[in-house]
């Protein structure tokens, strides 16, 4: 390391050092100031997609029946609200069709088709006919993409027998693994942004819906339900998914560049550029940490350079200097 001459008064502790320009560039020695900047500081947690439960509707009979006709419609089918999805014959819904016809006064008549939980447009189409149909016409309930079809023509069924299960895609739920260490952070309604392996290159937005209350203690991890919109069903249920929740303040803080900051675990330091070549090693205290960035609380002033590049040879010539100024005022004259 190349010196230049220290003159009284210009080394005040002992531990400030001047280099020669050369030597500067030949080290590679970079310096930036410190600046008030909000810092993110992104945790990101893997997971996968998974179907928002209260989305999923089973389509059941609650009495026996028999299955006239199914109509075109398949597992993986997109069907709409009152679509219809089957022909059913069903003698008890029959008879409590014919007590409400000839009956439409009595409130109990139509709870007792209601109790049946026949489509509403069926009452309408009795009342609009007056005649109680053979076969009724049952419909999707809701939008959303067949899961299951257990029906055919001409098979019997019993009350409880899951017939179709649908379930809206629109909005789906990515469920993910926060470190304990990380969770005290995360809460509801946190802005998130989620990745899957599928599209690389796409932002899936979303927020926080929900941090669930136990510890997994195998993995140390809490799981975290994130709510995200899915008009365009990208987003498919089991895909692997990295989701990225910013825990920053979000309020601007004093901060330097994390490579600036010489840690050993219990001494942390940065080298203050104070410019005409001149170097002195400072203790800082630390905070956040994200984005390259870290939150300088004291040690360093906004606008302050400190050195970004090299600070580790500084730093070690720093030390050498104090040992050797140590040495040399214990020793005799």
């Amino acid at each position: 390391m190349d010196y230049i001459p220290v003159y009284e008064g210009d080394d005040e502790d002992g531990s400030s050092i001047k280099i020669t320009p050369g030597r500067l560039q030949r080290i590679g020695v970079k310096s930036e100031a410190a600046q008030i900047r909000i810092i993110a500081e992104p945790v990101r947690a893997p997971g996968t997609i998974q179907l928002d439960e209260r989305r999923v509707a089973v389509i059941s009979m609650r009495a026996e029946a028999f299955i006239e006709s199914v109509e075109n419609v398949t597992t993986g089918s997109e069907v709409r609200k009152d679509q219809k999805l089957m022909q059913v014959y069903s003698p008890a819904i029959a008879s409590a069709a014919a007590q409400y016809l000839s009956s439409p006064s009595l409130p109990g008549s139509a709870q007792r088709l209601l109790n049946f939980a026949v489509p509403p447009q069926l009452l309408r189409e009795i009342e609009r006919t007056k005649q109680v149909p053979i076969t009724f016409t049952w419909t999707a309930p809701r939008d959303g993409i067949v899961l299951e079809r257990n029906v055919v023509e001409g098979m019997r069924v019993m009350p409880g027998d899951v017939l179709f299960r649908i379930a809206d895609h629109s909005v789906v739920w990515a469920l993910v693994d926060v470190p304990e260490a990380q969770l005290a952070g995360v809460s509801e309604n946190q802005p998130v942004v989620v990745r899957v392996r599928s599209y690389p290159e796409k932002r899936f937005p979303g927020r926080v819906a929900l941090v669930y209350p136990h510890l997994n203690p195998s993995t140390r991890t809490v799981r975290v339900r994130i709510e995200l919109q899915n008009p365009d069903f990208l987003l498919r249920p089991d895909m692997y998914a990295e989701a990225e929740i910013d825990i920053g303040s979000g309020q601007p803080t004093l901060s330097v560049p994390v490579g600036a900051v010489i840690d050993s675990g219990d001494r942390q330091i940065v080298i203050v550029d104070k410019g005409e070549g001149r170097f002195e090693p400072r203790p800082v205290s630390l905070g956040r940490r994200g984005g390259g960035y870290v939150e300088i609380r004291e040690g360093v002033a906004d606008g302050e350079a400190v050195v970004t590049a090299a600070n580790f040879m500084i730093d070690a010539e720093s030390n050498l200097k104090a040992a050797l100024k140590s040495l040399t005022a214990g020793a005799p004259q």
